[in-house]
């Protein structure tokens, strides 16, 4: 398949796949796509663990990296704030509505020793730029040509930086609005992420959205994500106008994802309904699966979900909790836990290993295409 992604990427087919599984990245390289792999929760050392594992086991293969660094967050006038500092000013109520949530729903507290926080007090918060440059510091010194920014126009160091280093830069845009200002800034790969993709979204829908900023940047490739996890909606996508598609709700049931088993349970049990647009983890609404934990935030009687990144640093140690707890199916943990997902885990009914979904994929799209052709010819 020849598109202006294969093409610039060098990969037999335009799946480009984001996870936060290293496995799953190198099987889709291996399988004639794309692993992006999602940094946001390495810390700079487990970054560099995994790229180094991810180059040996696909070889000269591409992979791309993916980091969230959004423009404007909590304490991003002052050059961002500590995770102590935004700890400090989270409001008593909020704390006092997590304590009880736990309490109510059974989660038991980690045990003694056992660190349940992701983030370590006084290190740069979560989600903010100060505690993704080492990251991207990790990112340069491999060879990955794909540097991506999830949420946001990428500030000018990460452009700079990238392209100093020859990297190809992406970015995820969901309005017209936001690709163009991407491009502006030199952004060479536009990501179309409608609202029914899993994560940080808008709330355009991919079928007007993907025309719509296919238009507006008539001369950079634009890649469709939101609801695309099987061969038909790869061909809607680029009967839009796109030039390959960007997956990352479809993995998070393969075989390879290390998704927590209560949740993946959940995730090969639920309809496209089963899905809600909460800033209950992040503090920025992002898609997830709706459960317990998301009905209890959009309760109009309790406070609402903080700023990010001061939502990430309240929860963080409270879904740490409930992930350890959830492996209980008939816990109150398992009632509460969620994950990032998409619309599109109403098909999502079985597990199959990721170069699976890659062929099983470009097997409908070629039936789909093929199709459409035979209509036109009759």
């Amino acid at each position: 398949m020849k598109t202006a992604i294969t093409e610039l990427f060098g990969i037999d087919v335009p799946i480009l796949a984001f996870s936060h599984c290293r496995d799953v990245v190198a099987a889709v390289s291996k399988a004639g796509g794309m692993g992006v792999l999602g940094a946001v929760a390495h810390s700079p050392e487990s970054l560099e663990i995994d790229l180094a594992w991810i180059e040996n086991e696909v070889g000269g293969l591409p992979y791309g990296v993916d980091l969230i660094i959004p423009a404007k967050y909590e304490g991003s006038d002052e050059g961002g704030l500590t995770t102590e500092q935004i700890r400090g000013a989270i409001p008593p109520e909020h704390r006092r509505f997590v304590d009880d949530l736990l309490d109510r729903y059974g989660v038991p507290p980690m045990p003694e020793g056992e660190r349940g926080s992701a983030l370590a007090t006084g290190e740069d918060a979560l989600f903010s730029a100060s505690a993704a440059a080492p990251q991207l510091d990790v990112a340069l010194a491999f060879r990955s040509p794909l540097i991506v920014n999830a949420l946001g126009p990428p500030t000018a160091e990460m452009l700079s930086r990238s392209k100093d280093a020859g990297r190809i830069v992406g970015a995820l845009a969901g309005r017209p609005q936001h690709a163009e200002r991407h491009v502006a800034a030199g952004v060479d790969v536009v990501i179309a992420q409608g609202g029914e993709a899993g994560g940080h979204t808008g709330d355009i829908g991919s079928m007007v959205l993907i025309p719509e900023i296919v238009d507006a940047v008539p001369k950079t490739p634009v890649l469709g994500a939101g609801g695309i996890g099987r061969g038909r909606q790869m061909a809607a996508a680029m009967a839009l106008g796109a030039e390959g598609v960007w997956c990352g709700s479809v993995w998070l049931t393969t075989d390879e994802a290390e998704t927590h088993p209560t949740v993946k349970r959940k995730f090969l049990e639920a309809s496209s309904a089963d899905t809600i647009r909460s800033r209950s983890r992040t503090g920025k609404p992002a898609r997830q699966l709706r459960t317990a934990w998301t009905d209890e935030w959009e309760d109009p009687s309790t406070p609402m979900p903080l700023g990010m990144p001061a939502q990430p640093v309240l929860v963080d140690e409270a879904i740490a909790r409930i992930d350890r707890a959830a492996f209980d199916e008939d816990s109150g943990a398992a009632q509460l836990a969620n994950y990032f997902v998409g619309q599109v885990v109403g098909t999502m009914n079985e597990s199959r290993p990721a170069a699976q979904v890659v062929f099983d994929m470009i097997d409908e799209f070629i039936d789909a295409t093929r199709g459409l052709v035979d209509r036109m010819d009759g």
